[in-house]
């Protein structure tokens, strides 16, 4: 199986990306959703989470409060790298779990996972392949402010919080601009998923090879 990773900073489009990649037939696994099962009322994440930031982070039926918590990290850079710190090693054992699943069930299959902070994290090392999405600064500002409804000067602090663009960008094998149209996004994506199932192709080809 050809293992993907996509990333990108906030608010790029990285869920429209996905979701036309799952649309193609790829396998997706989004880092969001595996971060809401590891915090789960009973799981060992949350358990950790509570302990580093106390009871105050929990709603009162015993969830975590994601906005209560956001609005502490993201103004403190250390309390950030506290909770990733806390967070991707569940996040990483449970997306490998489903990824070693994916691979028993569809061994010439492509599985992409979708995490923001793959690069900082260095869980990008993990996979075959990279694609970072991206878009124009203003549009990402503009998105973030709408989407969360926030500030102006709020959304700056959570994009600023972040790895830059262009730094991202370097890592890619694979680029995304999202700035345009829908249509436009998806022509991308599509040509991506075409070399990526080319590429997959080769390696298969190749292993079938006699030594």
């Amino acid at each position: 199986m050809l293992k993907v990773g996509l990333t990108g900073s906030i608010a790029v489009g990285k869920s429209f990306v996905l979701g036309v990649l799952k649309e193609l037939g790829c396998h997706v696994l989004d880092a969001d959703e595996v971060a809401r099962e590891v915090v789960k009322p009973g799981t060992a994440g949350l358990r950790a989470v509570v302990e580093a930031f106390g009871d105050e982070i929990l709603r009162a039926d015993g969830t975590l409060d994601r906005s209560k918590l956001g609005s502490i990290v993201f103004t403190d850079e250390n309390k950030r790298r506290q909770i990733n710190s806390i967070l991707h090693p569940f996040i990483i054992t449970a997306q490998d779990e489903e990824l070693r699943r994916l691979e028993r069930e569809d061994p010439q299959g492509i599985a992409v996972v979708d995490a923001a902070l793959m690069i900082e994290s260095g869980a990008y090392k993990r996979f075959d392949k990279l694609i970072v999405v991206h878009c124009d600064p203003e549009i990402q500002l503009q998105r973030l402010m709408k989407r969360d409804k926030l500030s102006r000067e709020d959304a700056e602090r959570r994009i600023n919080s972040q790895m830059p663009q262009e730094e991202k960008k370097r890592y890619a094998d694979f680029l995304i601009d999202t700035s345009g149209p829908f249509e436009s996004t998806r022509q991308q994506v599509e040509l991506a998923f075409h070399e990526l199932k080319n590429i997959g192709s080769r390696r298969l080809g190749s292993g079938s090879l006699p030594l």
